[in-house]
C-alpha cells in the first residue's frame, strides 16, 4: 500500500512538473499564406490559445485588439470581423478578411490576459502573421508598434522547409539582447508524437544584437514566442501578480516536391 500511495504521490508531482513546463501559444494562422492573381481573395484566420505541439486548445477572451497593417502604411481595425467559435470545448475566434490591394498583409492581435495558475502568472501574448498578396513585397518587415514584437529578417513567406527563420525581438522598439525565445509546431491533427516532453517546445536564445535563427525541419506552420517580463497586473482574484509578455510570429513552409 505504500508503495501504491508514494507511486501515486510521485505521479502528480511530475504531472504537476509536466503542466506547468508547457508552453501557450496565441494562434493567428491565416487560411492562405499567399493570395495569387486569380485567387479567392478571402482570408479566414483562426485565432486560438493553445498548447500547439500537444493540439491542447485553452479558452480565449475576446482579444483587446485585432487589426492589420497593409503595405506597412495603412492600419485597419478588423475586431468588427470577430466571430465567436468553440474548439474542443472553448472559446476561440475566428474571422474573414477580404484582400482588396497588392502587398504585405501583416495581421496582429493583442489577446485578453490570460490567468495561468499553475506559474501565478497573466499571460498577453502580442501575435503577428504575414500574408502576402498580389505578389507585392511590401511590408513584411514593418513594426506594428506592440509592446514587444518579433521583426523578421526572412521574408516570412514563400518558404521551403528546412530554410532558416530569422528575427529580431524588440520591446517598446528596443532590441532585446539574449531574449529567450520558444518554439512549436502546430500539430493540428495530434500525429506527430514527441519522443520526450523536452521535444515538445524546442527554446533557442537571441544573441547580443536581439536576433535569433531557427531552421523549421518539417512543412507546417511554426510559432515563434519571446517571452519578456511585463510587469505586474491583478489576476481575476483582484490580487497583483507578474505579468508574462510576448511577441510571436507565425511562418509557415512547404516541402520541396
Amino acid at each position: 500500500m505504500r508503495r501504491v500511495v508514494f507511486g501515486v504521490l510521485v505521479s502528480c508531482f511530475l504531472c504537476g512538473i509536466f503542466a506547468v513546463g508547457q508552453a501557450h501559444f496565441q494562434e493567428l494562422i491565416p487560411s492562405k499564406g499567399v493570395v495569387e492573381i486569380g485567387d479567392d481573395k478571402t482570408i479566414e484566420l483562426s485565432l486560438i490559445f493553445s498548447h500547439p505541439m500537444e493540439n491542447q486548445p485553452l479558452q480565449m477572451g475576446r482579444p483587446a485588439k485585432f487589426g492589420v497593417l497593409i503595405g506597412g502604411e495603412e492600419k485597419q481595425d478588423l475586431m468588427s470581423t470577430l466571430k465567436e467559435i468553440k474548439v474542443g470545448g472553448h472559446t476561440a475566434y475566428k474571422a474573414q478578411v477580404k484582400a482588396d490591394k497588392p502587398g504585405d498583409y501583416v495581421f496582429f492581435v493583442e489577446p485578453a490576459p490570460y490567468w495561468e495558475p499553475a506559474e501565478e502568472k497573466m499571460l498577453v501574448h502580442y501575435t503577428k502573421v504575414v500574408v502576402n498578396v498580389f505578389g507585392e513585397e511590401k511590408g513584411w518587415d514593418c513594426e506594428v508598434g506592440l509592446p514587444v514584437e518579433i521583426v523578421p529578417l526572412v521574408r516570412p513567406y514563400g518558404l521551403w522547409t528546412g530554410n532558416l527563420f530569422s528575427g529580431i525581438v524588440k520591446q517598446n522598439g528596443k532590441i532585446v539582447p539574449y531574449a529567450e525565445i520558444e518554439v512549436e509546431y502546430l500539430n493540428k491533427e495530434g500525429k506527430i508524437k514527441p519522443p520526450t516532453g523536452a521535444h515538445i517546445t524546442q527554446v533557442i536564445k537571441a544573441d547580443g544584437n536581439g536576433v535569433f535563427h531557427y531552421a523549421m525541419p518539417k512543412a507546417g506552420w511554426w510559432g515563434f514566442a519571446a517571452l519578456l517580463d511585463g510587469g505586474k497586473m491583478k489576476n481575476p482574484e483582484g490580487k497583483e501578480v507578474d505579468v508574462e509578455i510576448g511577441g510571436l510570429f507565425w511562418v509557415h513552409c512547404e516541402d520541396m516536391k
